[in-house]
This record gives C-alpha cells, structure tokens and sequence, in this order.
C-alpha cells in the first residue's frame, strides 16, 4: 500500500469517526412545543436550533447547514406544507430531512400529503419522546456521514489530482533520466511487445518513433545472433526471470557494435509480470581492451622469465605462466597467497629497505633468494617496480625475476676451473722443486734400513719410513697435479690398507681419547691403486678424527656387499662411523665441492673431492649421511668399491698386450 493510499485510509478514519454536532431545526408557532421537543432532542447531544415561524425557518436554512427539519403542520401564514414546498424548490435543501408533527391533519390524506411534499416522516401528537428521538436521531446521522463521506470524496478528488501531477513529473523525470544515460532503454509490455525506447535508442538506431517494429528491430541485430537472442528473450517471457544476452547491434551508420543487454521484470500487485524494463549497454571499447590485454598477458605468459603482480602487503594477484616453471607452483596455488611466504624470499638486504627503495624511486634490481614448490632454493635476478593507481597512488609492485641459479654455479664452476688451473701451474713448479729433495730422502733411508747398526725393530721404522715417504711423495704429486698415480693397477688388500691407516692415526686417536672399534670381516681384494686406497681412508678416517676432539667413537666396518643401484654389482662397503659434531644441513650439497671446506682456515677443501675422485676411478660410489641418535650425532661414510672394475681391467689388458 503506497503512502497515499495509508493517509487517505487515515483521513477517512479520522473523518468517519469525528464527533461534529449537526444542527437540527425546530419549527412551531407555539413555544411550550418547542421547549417540549428540545427536552426531548437534548440527550442527543445536538445543536438544536429553535424557529416560531415558517419565514424564521427560511432564514435559519439559508444561513445554516440543517440536517433535519421538525415543524408543525399548522402554522400561521404558512403552515408546514407550504414551507416544505419552499424548501424542496431550493437545489440544497432537496434532500434534507423533513418530519411533520401534528395533532390535528391525522387522516391518511394528511399524511400522503406531507410525504408528497418530501417529508421523511409524519408524528401524530401526543409525541412519544424515545421515539421522536430515534426517529431524529437516524436521520441526523444519515446527514452526519453524507456530509463525511462528501468530505472524503473532495479528500479524495484533491489527493487524485494530486498524485496525477506526481505521476506527471515523475513521468517526466523518468524519461530525462531515460534520455541521458549512456544506456540505450526500452519497455515491453508483459508479452515482449516493445511499447517505449528512450531516445539514446532511436539516436543510436536512426529508426524514428514512426517506424518501429518488431521487424525493424530484428533487422538491428547480427544475422548470426538474431535467432538465439529473440529466442532467449522469448524464454525469459514464458519463465519471468531476468534477461540478459551479449550480441551486435547494428548502428545507423551500418556499423556493428556489441552490447551486453539485460531486462528486468515489473511485476504488480498480484505478482504477476506487468512489463519489463531493458537496456543495452555498448561494451565493444571493453571487450577491445580486453582483447589487447589477453594479447599482452598472453606475450608475458610466453616470457621465461618469473612475471606476478603483488599489492602493498605482498598479496599475489597475477601470475604468469613463467613464474609456474621457475617456482613449480600453478596461479591457482599462488593467487591470493603472500609472496614472501610462498617464496620463503631472502633479500641482500631487509625487506623493508628494499620496499622503502621502491616506493622511493619507483623500482629495484638485484639478486635474490626464493624457494621452489620442490624445497630448492634458487637465486634469482630480480627487478621490481611500482604500481601506481590511476591517482598515481602506489598500489603494489611488478615484480620480473629471472632464474640464475645455474648461471651462477656456471660461474662458480669457472671460478673453480680457473682456481684448479692456477693450482696446476703452480703444482708443477712445486713437483719440480720438491722431487730432487725427496728422492735423496728416500736414497738415505734406503741405505739406512740395510746398515747393520740397526737392529730388527729400528729396520722396521725405517722400512715404515720409507713406505711413509714414497705414499708421501705420491699425495704430493698426486695432491698438486689433482691426479697422479703409477700407470698400472695392482692387487690391493682393502683391509690391509685399513689396518695401515688406522696405524699412521693410532697416536692421533689416543690423544682425542677416541675409542676405536674395527671390524675387518673380510679380506677385500680389489685391482687398484694402493696409494690412492691408503689417500682415500687417510682422508675420511682423518676428518672422523678431527670432528671428535672431544673424544667419541670411532668404528671402521669392511665387509661383502652389493651395489644394488648399478647391477647388483658385487664388491665391498667400508664404512666410517663417528660420534663428532656432524655435518651442518646446509654444507650437504657442496661437501664434496673443491676448495669447500668447513674447517675455516685450516683446511683446503680439496679433500672429499680427490677423495670422491678416487672412488669413482675405481668405479665405486662415496655417500655420507649424519642423524642425531639420542644426545649425540652420528656420521657415517660409505665407501663401496667393486671387486672388479671394467677401466681398470682394460687398463691392465692394454698394458700387458703392449709389453707382451
């Protein structure tokens, strides 16, 4: 119910339930009547208006609303009859109530007489005073809700001009606003018969009012599209919900331009669907710029390199294709989720020092560190800008970032190269200085170990000399050449070589207050080089010792095995456990790196790697692994090394053919 209807429901209320007094007149020559009839009329609350004559009467009409008319048939100069004849003749007072009272015109003629003349009713004297006062009583009501319900309907009149002109300027109001929006309008009736189009519409189609039809606006529509849209809209017509289709439309000048179309139901008071309201808003400048944008997305999605989009707080809200190769995760993963948690980013610098600088001078390059979806951590060239709304306010940042993680270790591997190659160099100039003063060393102790001075125990230092120095002048060679070694493989007993190393180390040991348990379970024969066997377990059997200074645990294990990952491969596995510090998780990958060493400026780093060296020349594999077990760490090396190995097998052949 509208507002209007609510006040004119009230008004009504107000006005059938009001407490107006009406006037009631009382005509008789005679004043004891009129004083008996206004005793009898009083209870009614009433204004009761008294007259002693018929002209008196007349006067009191004229000048006063009178609901009823009381007078006496017999009066002087004009009796009852003749005044209501007068009254009746006056257009306002035709219908106004007129009761005779007489005590003497009592026949049946009387009384047709005075109900020809208008009278309502006709009392006979004496008066029956309830029933005068009923009688009154009706017919000043009847009179009280004509004058309300006359009231109401100016009311009413005053209120329907009123909503008339309303509806006048809001008609007027709806068809400026019509007019001035970009939106080409339109109305249909509830069957889709189009009954109104605003005037961005004709302007667009160059159709004027005269010559619409529903021909003429399917001629405007695409030929490919005309079908499905009027189909769709007919179906929106039988279901009553909302329309909406993307087609062309053909302009004035001929042009085709796409718009999105929608229409909406009116439905009325019943519900049901009075007509529909429908515009067609022209998106073809927006589907060109989304053209150009999926060209330009497309173009970054076919960059290698990582491109995403991040807001102030670092929330991800693009993601290109490349940015799923670099880092492993799909936008899906990535939209929505902090960068710098995903990426687990380590900056050269703080972060906020690097956002400062962006939002400074508006971009930043350099290097960086991210985490992949696999857990690897690459370093990446970063360049990274500011983005700006269209108030030139900063919004987040376009970040572009390029894979160098192996670029980088090319260049490590350069560095390493050029190291190794400066190493070489100057590896031979210390062979050439070194060799003289060693093989007179070893001439010495030659002659030494056969001069009978010495007896059996001193002969066998000297002799355990002379091995000591020949391995040494092998380490030396084979240590600054980076791989020397006699050019032909012998037998080597592997558990010979461990008894033998963990005697060179036996001093060393019970100064670290090391316990050392060997279990040797097998021989070991292998073909090989027995200097490097003896370098190798030197190597991992020394840095066992020096991770324990403290003391610990030392246990060296030789037993049969089989390399399962290469063929079933029979051989043998020496393993190296110690109770040490263990191995930091961040040295694990680049342990057996030259030069990489975790003992600071004790050690080369040259170590594990001429280790792993020698073990993959013997075609045999070298792993480590180091785990805490209760309160201490464990580490363990494993070396295995085939029984026979096919390089070192030809070798032997190629030889023994050529001195053959």
């Amino acid at each position: 119910m509208t507002n209007s209807a609510v006040g004119l429901q009230r008004s009504a209320k107000q006005t059938m339930t009001g407490s107006d007094k009406v006037n009631i007149l009382m005509v008789d020559d005679q004043p004891g009547k009129l004083l008996s009839y206004e005793a009898i009329l009083a209870e009614l609350g009433e204004n009761l208006i008294k007259a002693n004559s018929g002209k008196e009467a007349l006067e009191h009409l004229l000048k006063t609303d009178i609901a009823v008319v009381l007078m006496d048939v017999s009066m002087p100069e004009l009796d009852g009859f003749e005044l209501a004849d007068m009254i009746r003749q006056h257009p306002r007072f035709q219908k106004t109530a007129i009761i005779f009272i007489s005590a003497i015109h009592l026949t049946d003629v009387d009384r047709l007489k005075g109900y020809a003349r208008g009278a309502v009713d006709y009392i006979s004297v004496p008066v029956i005073p309830d029933l005068l006062r009923a009688k009154v009583s009706v017919f000043a009501e009847l009179h009280r809700k004509t004058h309300q319900l006359q009231t109401l309907n100016q009311e009413l009149e005053r209120r329907v001009l009123e909503r008339t002109e309303e509806l006048r300027e809001r008609e007027l109001e709806f068809r400026t606003l019509a007019d001035s929006i970009p939106q080409l309008a339109w109305m249909t009736k509830a069957d889709g018969q189009v009954f109104w189009y605003n005037r961005r519409w004709y302007d667009y189609t160059g159709i004027t009012p005269g010559e619409v039809a529903a021909s003429a606006v399917r001629h405007l529509c695409h030929p490919d599209h005309v079908d499905r849209v009027f189909s769709s809209f007919a179906n929106s017509i039988e279901t009553g919900q909302p329309w909406e289709e993307t087609f062309p439309l053909r302009a004035q000048s001929g042009e085709f331009r796409w718009f999105l179309s929608r229409a909406l139901p009116i439905h009325g008071g019943d519900g049901n669907v009075i007509r529909w309201f429908g515009t067609n808003t022209d998106i073809t400048n927006q589907l060109e710029a989304e053209q150009v944008l999926a060209e330009q997305a497309e173009l970054i999605n076919l960059a290698s390199e990582a491109i995403f989009v991040r807001d102030l707080p670092g929330v991800i809200t693009f993601w290109s294709r490349g940015s799923e190769v670099v880092y492993g995760w799909t936008a899906q993963e990535a939209l929505g989720r902090n960068v710098q948690e995903l990426l687990n980013t380590k900056f050269p610098e703080s972060r906020e020092v690097v956002e400062t600088e962006i939002l400074e001078k508006g971009y930043w390059h350099g290097e960086i560190r991210h985490t992949t979806k696999a857990g690897n951590e690459i370093i990446v060239a970063s360049r990274q800008a500011l983005k700006r709304d269209y108030l030139g306010k900063p919004q987040g940042f376009l970040e572009i970032n390029r894979d160098v993680t192996e670029q980088k270790r090319t260049e490590n591997a350069l560095r390493t190269s050029e190291k190794t190659a400066a190493m070489g160099r100057l590896a031979g100039t210390i062979a050439h200085e070194i060799n003289n003063p060693l093989e007179a060393v070893k001439n010495a102790l030659f002659l030494l170990k056969r001069h009978e001075s010495l007896d059996p125990e001193a002969r066998e230092w000297a002799l355990m000399a002379e091995n000591e120095l020949t391995r040494i002048s092998h380490i030396t060679k084979q240590t600054l050449s980076f791989y020397r070694e006699s050019q032909r493989p012998t037998q080597v007993s592997l558990s010979q070589v461990l008894e033998d190393v963990a005697g060179i180390h036996a001093r060393r040991i019970q100064l670290a207050g090391i316990v050392l348990r060997k279990q040797l379970e097998c021989e070991g024969r292998i073909n090989g080089f027995p200097g490097e066997m003896r370098q190798v377990f030197l190597n991992l059997i020394g840095n066992a010792i020096e991770a324990m200074s403290d003391g610990g645990s030392l246990c060296i294990r030789l037993y049969p095995s089989v390399d399962y990952r290469d063929g079933f491969r029979s051989g043998f596995r020496i393993s190296i456990f110690d109770t040490g510090s263990g191995i930091d998780p961040a040295h694990k990958s680049r342990i057996f790196e030259p030069f990489f060493s975790t003992k600071e400026a004790k050690g080369t780093g040259l170590g594990l790697w001429v280790t792993r060296g020698i073990v993959q020349k013997h075609e045999g594999t070298l792993q480590f692994r180091s785990f805490s077990s209760g309160n201490r760490v464990i580490t363990c090396f494993s070396v295995f090394i085939p029984a026979e190995t096919k390089a070192l097998r030809a070798t032997v052949s190629v030889q023994t053919s050529v001195e053959g």
